[in-house]
């Protein structure tokens, strides 16, 4: 349904949100200029059209298009033609990538005390012709080892660090054995890691029917929950950096470009041995019902209807075999941009994965379909002359399924311009897969998505999105960026101001079931939360694009850390119970409060009084995009050099994880105490500096 087709009382609802916004002062703008970015944006929300975003989701999600095959390349062509139909100008950023794209062979097999062959792909079922598609792959995990083992099995709850510790801790010897863990509590690769270094030769991973299955409620295709055969697909890789596994710090350019990158041998990579499986709960069952062991801790009993044992005996034996096959595929970045009027070397990034694990409904394509709505509504105002005064782009990444590699490559690829120039970046990995909203963000950017979503309406509802986003909250609660998709690099290694946001419930997640058919009858059959979330980002980009100071929210820096420090110090205190403070660190926080206080008092005098010159704007407006790499630190994390911010990493034992001082937070993991006085001084000199950046900023204004 269009945005122009809402009914009078969504209509009334916009213009009562444009009073309402017209009444406020906006961030970054003269007061001079706020008239005109309040048309404008009334504007940009008439122009978002609800229908298409229906249309782009039901066109790119047609076929199965995994990284590398030609289904994936159809889409990238259907993403270039509508964006460069809207006014952008796009180009393709080509990479040569090593990963696998396909589950070679594989077979598991129960092999005593009876002979079974257990299900590795979904069902086909009467009501989802999709599941009947014959180019659906069985389930598999990229970046499994390769081999054929038959070994008894011990249940290894989540497979976390602490239940492998707690294993150990029970005497369980898991050498030689094969490892059954059910998703969840952490990244699967790190379950596949922890086995490995038990001494476990192979690993079987399934979806428990407490955490997503009959005991939540009903199942597909009745439900929106796993079914029996439901199987959750997913990368292993767990390097000590992030992106194609060959070329750490480099862009993996084709191999037969012209310029050439050095590449590491496959056989010096640190990739997982064991061979790994995942299956739905139907087929763990045959498993899990035989084991004959000790019982489990009470927390890791789950859902199946009869009580789970850490051992199988040695009379119940499992084969798994898995082939699969790893080599180089190209891979394809699209990236659009509307060019900016006034400062075109000033970006604004939006972006999300387009290749999937089958048909992507939900996981990545619901935000790709949102972003392919958002730059056809920007267009819309660049076609009538209304273009940004920042570049806007909107990015499409390959290869983030198998590790977060297309988006990586490209950072790599662009690192000074990006340092130089990225504003911000924000990201929309499945976008659009439910109905509750929700961001999470760098502190200088939470700000302005609480105050866009004050000025965009929830549909069917006579409230705004941060009403419903706040429910009986008097502000929405706003994470911090974790792990597990395309900001990664952006955020943790160039250090650009990043956020993840849009509406979020219940997924096929990668399974072969996440199609059109499951996205219409359980995610949102009505349609409106794609137009929805790309006006809520769209008035963040253009807020972002159009403001005369970029609309950081500055202060937040010292309002967030104070508590981060407050946590820190907790934590130490875990390890290292006379500890008293990070004195250095605490000390150069006060001075960032100070300075931070200093320059909202002067730019709200600046922003009412308009008389800062197009010089100083720009001179200050470089400073701002400065400021977020005064987390960057060249020797970066002890647990990967790759990683650089000081502020902000995925935690490097569970993968998804926010680790906030993330320095600090790994002595505190490993109980590592004599570090804590460098960190304490990194910090500090970090604090510092952004400090010294915001008094030079303020000076100017």
């Amino acid at each position: 349904m269009s945005k122009l087709q809402f009914t009078p009382k969504k209509s009334l609802l916009i213009g009562t949100l444009a009073l309402a916004l017209s009444a406020q002062a906006q961030d970054g703008f003269f007061q001079s200029h706020q008239a005109k970015q309040q048309a404008l944006e009334k504007e940009f929300l008439q122009a978002v059209d609800f229908g298409s975003f229906k249309e782009h989701l039901r066109e790119i999600t047609k076929n199965p298009h995994i990284a590398g095959t030609p289904e994936n390349e159809l889409v990238q062509q259907y993403m270039k033609k509508v964006m460069s139909d809207a006014g952008m100008d796009v180009k393709l950023y080509p990479y040569d990538v090593y990963l696998p794209n396909h589950p070679g062979e594989s077979h598991l097999e129960i092999v005593s005390p009876v002979q079974m062959t257990l299900s590795q792909q979904e069902a086909i079922l009467d009501e989802d012709p999709f599941s009947a598609d014959d180019r659906l792959y069985l389930g598999f995990n990229a970046f499994s080892g390769s081999g054929d083992v038959t070994a008894e099995v011990v249940y290894v709850n989540y497979g976390t660090r602490e239940d492998f510790a707690k294993l150990k801790e029970m005497g369980v010897d898991l050498t030689g054995k094969v490892a059954i863990a059910r998703y969840g509590g952490n990244f699967r690769g790190y379950k596949a890691k922890y086995a490995e270094a038990a001494g476990a030769i192979g690993l079987v991973v399934y979806t428990d029917p407490k955490d997503n299955g009959f005991v939540r409620g009903g199942v597909y295709p009745d439900g929106p929950y796993y079914n029996e055969t439901t199987i959750q697909r997913g990368s292993m890789l767990t390097l000590d950096w992030t992106g194609d596994p060959l070329t750490p710090n480099e862009p993996a350019l084709p191999l037969d470009g012209d310029k050439k990158v050095k590449r590491l041998d496959p056989k010096d990579v640190a990739f997982h041995t064991i061979p790994v499986t995942p299956i739905g709960y139907g087929a763990a069952k045959e498993i899990l019902s035989r084991m004959k062991g000790q019982a489990v801790p009470e927390a890791w009993q789950g859902g199946l209807e009869f009580d789970y044992k850490i051992e199988g005996g040695e009379d119940l034996k499992v084969r798994v075999m898995v082939d699969q096959p790893v080599d180089f595929i190209r891979a394809n970045n699209v990236v659009g941009t509307f060019k900016g009027s006034k400062y075109p070397d000033e970006w604004i990034i939006l972006g999300a994965h387009f290749d999937a694990w089958s048909f992507g409904a939900t996981d990545p394509n619901s935000g790709t379909a949102m972003l392919l709505t958002l730059s056809e509504a920007l267009g819309k105002l660049v076609k009538e002359g209304k273009a940004p005064e920042r570049s806007i782009m909107i990015g499409h990444w390959d290869a983030e399924e198998q590790g977060v590699i297309g988006s990586t490559e490209w950072v790599e690829d662009m690192r000074d311009e990006l340092k130089a120039n990225a504003v911000a970046y924000m990201n929309f990995d499945g976008g659009a897969n439910g109905r509750n909203f929700g961001a999470s963000a760098a502190p200088t950017l939470k700000k302005i998505i609480m105050e866009a979503a004050k000025d965009v309406s929830f549909p069917d509802s006579s409230k705004t999105v941060y009403q419903v986003w706040a429910g009986k909250n008097e502000e929405p609660r706003m994470g911090n960026l974790g792990g597990g998709s395309d900001h990664i690099a952006f955020y943790m290694h160039v250090g650009v101001p990043s956020l993840g946001g849009g509406t979020g419930g219940l997924t096929p997640y990668h399974s072969n079931y996440d199609n059109f058919h499951y996205y219409s009858k359980f995610v949102d059959p009505s349609f409106k939360m794609g137009g929805m979330v790309a006006q809520v980002f769209g008035l963040v980009a253009l807020r972002l694009a159009n403001g005369d100071v970029i609309p950081y929210d500055v202060p937040r820096y010292a309002q967030d850390l104070k508590g981060h420090f407050e946590n820190a110090v907790k934590s130490v205190k875990t390890i290292a119970p006379d500890f008293k403070e990070f004195d250095q660190a605490e000390s150069a926080l006060a001075k960032l409060e100070a300075s931070s206080k200093a320059y909202q008092t002067a730019l709200d005098a600046a922003m009412q009084a308009g008389t800062v010159s197009e010089k100083t704007l720009e001179k200050i407006n470089e400073e701002l995009i400065s400021l977020e790499k005064s987390w960057i630190d060249p020797k970066g994390m002890y647990y990967g050099e790759w990683y650089k911010s000081l502020y902000v990493c995925n935690d490097p034992f569970s993968g998804y994880a926010s680790w906030i001082l993330p320095g600090i937070q790994y002595e505190v993991a490993i109980d590592r105490t004599e570090k804590l006085e460098e960190w304490d001084t990194r910090y500090a000199k970090a604090i510092s500096s952004l400090a010294s950046k915001i008094d030079k900023i303020t000076k100017a204004l």
